[in-house]
């Protein structure tokens, strides 16, 4: 993985110099042949279908999911080649495919890598079970006796869109995944760990969509280190928890709004009205005036969503609160550790039950 990532991650920095177009950043993923293996590869005939759909006209989002157990990466699948590659190809592949002259049985393109799970034997299990294997009938994914005749065809019944352009720009300030990941460093898994196995428990962490679980743990992070400092700026706190509100909050609209009649997904946004359902990376005064700005939408959001009470209600309003100090901590003057330590124990439920808590219980109604 790390060899793959190294060269992801050469193409991405040219990328951002002008030295390449976006089409020239990507890397082969190859499907190793086992010298131990005198039989064909199980299932060829799926995956040469998978690559006639990528072929055609408008493809879905395709992935590509790759684990050694501890963790857990899904990559933005692009093609699918069962030739050996031609020599214009070698520099987006790692040398020690040829170096250890490895034969494939076909290689994938990936145009992008995400980590869903670092270094956690639970979480990857957890994670899995949202795939169904289709030659074991439509089973979850398990480690446990279903890692064989790999790779595993598997569909996501949830259709979850890890690639999301627009939602990606919102998350990652525009750049690839792979490049988020890499700026949050190592220190911020342990602190994941921490947070669902000590303080919010698997049923929310799992809840929560990965970026948020990243942004939440870089917020925890950053006041961890700095908690006895009482002349420190904690901006940085409240800033990556805003974060992580704004990407959950906006995915979970993202759900339940097309659920709503036309005139109540229109909104008026810097002079402008706009069906919220093609709107990307709302702000959090747009998400409190979507959630609490319109009676009859706010009433039917509630109507909508389990919890959703709490959520158009009580919560819109510490919502809107959380957002001027969020605001004060861009813009005007340094948030203090009081203030930081105020919001961190009431999002993060320090002493009573957590907004995250809550918002991980919200789902679309039956």
């Amino acid at each position: 993985m790390e060899e793959h990532l190294t060269l992801l991650l050469r193409d991405a920095a040219a990328l951002r110099e002008n030295r390449v177009r976006d089409e020239d950043v990507y890397v082969w993923w190859g499907l190793v042949h086992s010298r131990n293996r005198r039989t064909a590869l199980p299932h060829m005939d799926s995956i040469r279908a998978i690559d006639e759909v990528l072929s055609g006209d408008d493809p879905p989002e395709t992935h590509l999911y790759l684990t050694d157990y501890q963790s857990l990466y899904v990559a933005d699948l692009g093609e699918i080649r069962f030739e050996p590659l031609s020599a214009s190809e070698a520099s987006h592949v790692p040398s020690y495919y040829a170096l250890d002259r490895l034969e494939c049985d076909c290689w994938f393109k990936l145009w992008d890598v995400r980590r869903l799970v670092a270094d956690d034997l639970l979480g990857t299990i957890e994670e899995l079970k949202h795939l169904q294997s289709v030659a074991y009938y439509d089973k979850p994914v398990s480690l446990y006796g279903g890692m064989v005749d790999l790779p595993l065809v598997v569909t996501r019944p949830d259709a979850q869109s890890f690639f999301d352009e627009g939602e990606r720009d919102v998350s990652t300030d525009s750049l690839l995944w792979a490049e988020f990941d890499a700026q949050m460093g190592s220190g911020i898994v342990a602190i994941e760990r921490s947070l669902r196995d000590d303080l919010l428990g698997d049923a929310t962490w799992s809840a929560l969509d990965p970026p948020v679980r990243t942004f939440i743990a870089t917020g925890e992070k950053v006041y961890r280190e700095h908690r006895s400092d009482a002349a420190f700026d904690f901006a940085a706190v409240i800033g990556s928890f805003s974060k992580a509100l704004e990407i959950q909050l906006g995915s979970l609209l993202r759900h339940v709004l097309p659920k709503l009649p036309k005139q109540q997904r229109l909104m008026n946004i810097d002079g402008v009205t706009v069906d919220l359902t093609l709107r990307r990376g709302l702000t959090l005064s747009q998400i409190v005036h979507v959630l609490a700005g319109d009676q009859a939408r706010s009433a039917a959001l509630a109507h909508a969503l389990v919890n959703g009470g709490w959520l158009t209600g009580s919560f819109a309003a510490v919502l809107d609160e959380f957002r001027t100090v969020r605001n004060e901590g861009t813009h005007e003057r340094r948030i203090d550790r009081k203030t930081a330590t105020q919001w961190r124990n009431q999002l993060l439920g320090i002493g009573g039950m957590g907004h995250f808590v809550e918002l991980a219980k919200i789902r679309l109604r039956s």
